[in-house]
């Protein structure tokens, strides 16, 4: 059968991968000119671990870990507040990038890089796909795995307003100078509903700038880079204590800036017909999470896996899919106390924070929710080969 993957990403590569060690044919259609070298830390943890040693590259993304120690709450004379380490038991914080490359050296599939679907009509046989520069092509079925601002999903299933719900922040992050940050800590200054931060990897000489704000929703084009840069320019202008106007002045000179809204996706279905969706594009839980890796993995994992025990009938894979994946996504959209402990609304709520870091308890309920994360809802499923 022949599967198109919208999006070379952790999702739609890790699916490209296990469709392929199954006997299907995935073509994967990427947007972007290549693949996308950038990115910020994300966890492999939990069920994740066990996806990615079956598919042999639990050894390379070990040695490829951030090292990243925990978070570091600093004054504007750049003195250290508080810290507060995350450190979590046999999970690996890696750089999205790194991830990224080892997944796509694994995966077996014909490549479209710098294209895009125009449009589907599927029908009882097959998905016909218009690109924006390929010729016309039929598959047997199509996987959006193409992030929060999916296309697939608009095409097949309505507006993303039905779809993603807006959770009161807008994030950026982009490469600046590591000699700002402390190594295999990120750092961060906060003022009343903002952060500034810097990441700083033990194991890679480039650091990323962090900025978060509170905001109502914002209107703004989510694939003009120009627009994202003058929003976050705007939000920071006035503040200029600790380092933050030398981590803004790197970040907007950055070409691979990044910008979004924190935002989670609620779909009742991940399928209509012969068209699916994985990853960020189904049940993006939010970077606020930290789980966007995990549920990459472990559900572009199950979903390949249910295909190919249903012998490629989507009416039965489909619906298994959505039943054994749904428990680990609802757990994880569940933040928690995440976004209010990176970004205080208020200077008073800052100095409740940054006390309670410094207190024993506060350490040994950080330990207690990475634990209660790690906690998947069972045992990884085997599927035959």
């Amino acid at each position: 059968m022949d599967v198109l993957i919208s999006g070379a990403s952790i999702a739609g590569l890790t699916l490209a991968h296990w469709l392929a060690r199954y006997g299907f044919r995935p073509t994967v259609v990427e947007r972007a000119p290549a693949l996308r070298a950038g990115g910020n830390g994300v966890d492999v943890r939990g069920q994740a671990i066990a996806v990615v040693e079956r598919m042999g590259i639990l050894p390379a993304v070990r040695a490829a870990a951030a090292d990243v120690r925990g978070m570091k709450f600093v004054d504007a004379a750049d003195r250290a507040v508080a810290r507060i380490g995350t450190d979590e038991p046999g999970a690996v914080e890696i750089m999205r990038g790194d991830l990224v490359a080892m997944l796509h050296e694994t995966a077996d599939a014909e490549y479209l890089f710098g294209d895009s679907i125009r449009r589907l009509e599927q029908d009882e046989d097959g998905v016909t796909v218009a690109f924006e520069r390929a010729p016309d092509r039929r598959f047997d079925l199509v996987i959006g795995a193409d992030g929060t601002h999916s296309t697939v999903r608009r095409l097949a299933f309505g507006g993303e307003e039905r779809f993603v719900r807006h959770k009161g922040h807008y994030f950026a992050f982009a490469d600046t100078d590591a000699s700002l940050g402390e190594n295999r800590w990120v750092t961060m200054f906060n003022t009343p509903g903002k952060m500034a931060g810097i990441y700083r990897s033990g194991n890679h000489a480039q650091a990323k700038a962090y900025f978060v704000f509170r905001s109502a929703p914002l209107t703004y084009d989510h694939r003009d880079v120009a627009q994202h840069k003058r929003l976050i320019e705007e939000a920071f202008a006035n503040e200029r204590s600790w380092r933050t106007g030398d981590l803004l002045k790197a970040a907007l000179a950055d070409p691979d800036f990044y910008f979004d809204a924190l935002g989670q996706v609620h779909m009742e279905s991940w399928s209509r017909g012969r068209v699916g969706l994985a990853g960020d594009a189904a049940w993006c839980a939010s970077p606020a999470s930290g789980a966007g890796a995990e549920l990459a993995l472990v559900g572009a994992y199950r979903l390949a896996g249910e295909l190919a025990a249903a012998g490629g009938d989507h009416r039965v894979a489909f619906p298994r899919f959505h039943d054994g994946h749904r428990a680990l996504v609802r757990k994880k959209q569940r933040i928690g106390p995440n976004v209010r402990l990176i970004v205080p609304r208020t200077a008073g709520g800052r100095w409740a924070r940054d006390t309670l870091s410094r207190l024993p308890v506060m350490r040994a309920l950080t330990a207690m929710d990475r634990l209660g994360q790690a906690k998947g809802p069972g045992p990884l499923p085997e599927y035959a080969l």
